[in-house]
């Protein structure tokens, strides 16, 4: 499953955790675990784009749209 996960993000580059979980057809908290060992060896770089949203509901501004994935080269 590891090796599924770097092969998604190197062929994407970046991907929201919600992408991540839909596609891999897990829970968001699963995928965060698994992500965790790709960013603890330094591969993957997350980032937040609350600060890229401009509203101030909780519609589609979900935790899990708006932590973002990148594979490092």
């Amino acid at each position: 499953m590891l090796a599924d996960i770097r092969n998604y993000l190197m062929a994407r580059n970046s991907v929201t955790l919600a992408d991540l979980a839909l596609h891999f057809d897990k829970e968001p908290e699963v995928m965060r675990g698994m992500l965790g060992h790709w960013v603890r060896k330094g591969r993957v770089a997350r980032s937040d784009l609350a600060a890229a949203c401009s509203r101030s509901c909780s519609g589609c501004c979900n935790q899990a749209a708006r932590e973002m994935y990148t594979w490092k080269q």
